[in-house]
């Protein structure tokens, strides 16, 4: 059944889903007086997980326009990071490599709404409740169908564009379609389960444990810790800290979700710090969630008429928390490559694979510095040495730094070689070692 529900039957671009890619991209667009329909499944705020966010953010808030609002929020900033790795202790504060602007933790439902309300702001048509079928891009003009879930009732839709932006997140609509979506090998296959904590002690910046109520005073860092099958992350925000384990895919594949649950508190309870931190933290009933097989890629990205960003496109480890910063990666290429393509036609093709080649070398360097996987099964070696030729000297030392904290030197160090760089290592490790140990 359809019926007249205020969205438009035409438009320049359809953006899937209303998380930090989607409202972003279509923030970009609109700002560029492109005519921008935003089409998301869920009702804002809703749950999500990533918390934990780098500096790196900042530069493309500012291009959106959604920085100050950021600001005014009044977001937990962090100071940095510290890892419990195979008993090893150490540190990294992201001032120490000349970012002047914080990293945070954010409560996600409230950050992406926040994304979502600016796109609107910036002149996007935002539709909430509204899930994406299908889009039939072999026509002239793409067509989108849609479920209009609004007010109760179903009714079924469609509005044709000159380009679709997937935007979806795991749900992956495009992929789906074109059967494009691929798990990596096994071995390197993760899940995460994780739910929230309230009056959890913290980790400060010195390596001491706080109570909640001094979160916003003291700040605090990323805290995480190897454990037998994984690792743990703990991200303090104002009300709650957000507490999740990442484990290979074969560990609980035989367990339902009230045994996954179980396992979960269970670990928690046996790791080392994590026990003490929660010791007098009340575990919220409802918040327990699980994201299973995550590791993947869409071998098919960008088209004449569409383009896979974000979640959309792939997902690694979240070791180096690269999930909101490759989101608004993606979405700024995207949008560059989009704008390009309305005012010169003729070369969509050309823009939509020089886009593809960036959101596939930076999926390319996440997994390589994560899994350390170089070349074949979606990552292509040549693409990510360009990106290692690329970036800042300063950002290599942070990587190095990271990769460092979570025993991944290894990969960084094969990185780098492929790339033909000298970081001198002798004198690198020596300033590292300062920097890092407690």
């Amino acid at each position: 059944m359809s019926i007249n529900n205020g969205i438009p039957q035409r438009c320049d671009v359809v953006v899937i889903g209303g998380g930090p890619a989607g409202s972003s991209v279509a923030a970009l667009l609109a700002r560029q007086g492109v005519d921008v329909v935003l089409l998301e499944k869920a009702r804002h705020p809703r749950p999500q997980v990533g918390e934990s966010l780098i500096p790196h953010v900042w530069k493309y808030a500012e291009l959106t326009g959604a920085a100050p609002l950021m600001e005014q929020q009044g977001f937990v900033a962090k100071a940095g990071g510290i890892t419990v790795w195979n008993g090893k202790i150490h540190r990294i504060a992201f001032a120490e490599f000349g970012f002047t602007r914080p990293a945070l933790h954010v409560e996600r439902d409230i950050f992406d709404e926040i994304l979502l309300k600016h796109a609107e702001n910036q002149g996007a048509k935002v539709f909430q409740q509204v899930a994406v079928r299908d889009a039939k891009l072999e026509l002239q003009l793409p067509e989108v169908s849609y479920l209009d879930k609004r007010g109760g009732d179903t009714f079924e839709g469609a509005i044709r564009c000159r380009f679709v932006i997937d935007a979806s997140g795991s749900s992956a609509v495009l992929a789906g379609q074109f059967k494009s979506k691929r798990l990596i090998d096994s071995r390197m296959r993760f899940l995460s389960l994780w739910g929230h904590f309230k009056n959890s002690r913290y980790v400060g910046a010195d390596g001491r444990s706080y109570p909640a109520g001094d979160v916003t005073k003291i700040r605090p860092v990323t805290f995480v810790t190897s454990f037998e099958e994984g690792w743990i992350w703990h991200i303090a925000m104002r009300q709650v800290s957000s507490v999740g384990l990442v484990i290979n895919t074969d560990r609980a594949r035989a367990m339902d979700k009230t045994q996954r649950e179980r396992y979960f508190l269970h670990t928690l309870k046996s790791a080392p710090y994590l026990d003490l931190l929660l010791d007098e933290a009340e575990y919220l009933e409802n918040s327990f969630s699980q994201r299973p097989d995550y590791s993947y890629y869409s071998s098919k990205l960008c088209g004449e008429n569409f383009y896979c960003i974000g979640d959309a496109a792939s997902f690694v480890d979240p070791i180096y928390s690269h999930g909101v910063l490759n989101a608004f990666y993606n979405a700024s290429i995207t949008a560059l490559a989009i704008a390009e393509s309305l005012q010169n036609p003729a070369n969509r093709a050309r823009h939509a694979q020089l886009c593809e080649n960036r959101i596939r070398q930076f999926y390319g360097f996440s997994r390589s510095l994560a899994l350390g996987e170089f070349g074949g099964d979606g990552v292509d070696s040549e693409l990510v040495r360009r990106f290692m030729r690329q970036v800042p000297q300063v950002e290599l030392e942070l990587m190095l730094a990271a990769s460092f904290m979570s025993e991944r030197s290894e990969n960084f160090h094969q990185l780098a070689e492929n790339a033909g760089l000298s970081l001198q290592p002798t004198q690198a490790r020596a300033h590292f070692m300062e920097k890092l140990m407690l």
